[in-house]
């Protein structure tokens, strides 16, 4: 469920009309309802109800200042994969004691950084990455505390590009070598061992993965405690897909995982932690834009809309789809045309859909891309010198521009010519 609904005609965010927005920002935006990721944090928070447990938003999906305050408001932890995340998430007013520091690439310095500012816990995910952060606690007189991310050849059953828990994947060490890596551990000074971490990839659309992969946890829980470790939390990693395409077979529901969680490890004594991202900001976000020109071409036809791929880059790289609507509310059983739908930049992977079937829309319509706000903002770039594009959140009956676009002047005058030039 989101809160982006017809009302009077028109598109409303919440309770502000999306034209409203439009006209005082300019095309094209991004528009996050408070509404929508409020009740989607609930709704894990809930589904874990009995166990103890922290919900970690991962924010790399969407890391707006904004919404991690709004994240942090309602109790989240959050969950980072780098130095400039981990700073984003403490300028946001969460203590390190609810931070999370995953990521297969963390460098010396932002190991650092966390034992200064504080953290919950490493998760460490290779043999020489804890070395390196032993090195590092031991040299500052810190103790750092991990779990280690193990890799269960679970097949997730996603994209190949967002899978991460098959024995090919570059993620975690290998399940069949936990035991072996846990007794290095704790034999090195700086590190204490609090559990275990498992993640299989992202926009799962079924529980067995989960499952397969949870007993193993399970198994391997049990393993390490007789082996004489102290396991007292179990870090799930997220993953439960959203729908996108509405007439999909819809993913399980985040009750439906918090039961399968409580089934498989909930009698273990562990705390639990889970890091959903996608499915928290996913459907809580828009991209709204502007048709520039409908064009009639050799068997097709296309809308030309000032939206392009540097701000929602998901369907040139993962040929993702996303449900786009037009702004104005079409009349009831209006024909629709099928239409390419595709941005300005000079490539042909700059398309979002192909073979769209479109209510009639005229240039200078808008339309909007739904469930977009969960790896849209964080992935744009400016390619074609375009200017990042300006963020806005909802609240009830107000909207605030939580990232301004930047000027052409701005973008120009961050380069540095040198002087013999």
């Amino acid at each position: 469920m989101d809160h982006f609904l017809y009302k009077a005609g028109a598109l409303h965010a919440e309770d502000v009309p999306v034209p409203e927005i439009a006209a005082s920002v300019g095309t094209p935006f991004y528009c996050y309802s408070a509404a929508t990721l409020t009740r989607h944090y609930r709704l894990f928070d809930e589904a874990l109800d009995g166990l103890d447990h922290l919900v970690c938003y991962a924010m790399k999906s969407n890391s707006n200042q904004a919404i991690l305050k709004l994240m942090a408001g309602l109790g989240a932890g959050m969950d980072v994969v780098s130095g400039g995340e981990y700073l984003r998430a403490k300028a946001a007013g969460v203590p390190g004691e609810r931070i999370v520091f995953s990521g297969v690439g963390k460098t010396g310095e932002e190991m650092r950084l966390a034992l200064e500012g504080g953290i919950r816990q490493f998760n460490v995910e290779s043999e020489p990455e804890l070395v390196l952060l032993s090195q590092v606690a031991e040299a500052m007189g810190a103790t750092a505390p991990i779990t280690i991310r193990v890799n269960p050849d679970v097949d997730a059953r996603t994209h190949e590009k967002i899978a991460t828990g098959k024995a090919e994947n570059k993620f975690g060490i290998p399940i069949s070598r936990a035991r072996e890596v846990y007794a290095q551990a704790a034999a090195l000074p700086g590190i204490e061992v609090i559990g275990i971490d498992v993640h299989i990839g992202s926009q799962l659309t079924e529980l067995d993965p989960f499952e397969q992969a949870y007993l193993k946890v399970a198994d391997l829980t049990k393993q390490l405690r007789a082996d004489g470790h102290t396991i007292r939390r179990l870090d799930l990693g997220g993953g439960l897909g959203i729908p996108y395409e509405r007439s999909n077979t819809a993913p399980p529901l985040p009750t439906e995982y918090g039961a399968l969680i409580k089934r498989t490890v909930g009698d273990l004594g562990c705390e639990i932690e889970i890091e959903p991202g996608r499915l928290i900001s996913g459907n809580a976000g828009i991209l709204v834009t502007e048709v520039i020109y409908v064009k009639s071409g050799e068997g097709r036809d296309f809308l030309i809309v000032d939206a392009a791929m540097n701000d929602l880059i998901r369907p040139a790289m993962y040929g993702a789809w996303h449900d786009i609507v037009p702004v104005a509310e079409p009349a009831a059983g209006v024909e629709r045309q099928p239409f390419d739908i595709v941005g300005p930049v000079c490539e042909t992977g700059d398309t979002f859909a192909k073979a769209r079937p479109m209510p009639p829309v005229q240039a200078g319509a808008l339309v909007a891309f739904r469930s977009a706000g969960a790896y849209g903002a964080v992935m744009s770039s400016e390619y074609n010198t375009r200017p990042l594009i300006p963020e806005v959140l909802v609240h009830e009956h107000q909207f605030a521009v939580i990232r301004a676009r930047p000027s052409f002047e701005e973008i120009i005058n961050r380069d540095s010519v040198p002087s013999w030039l």
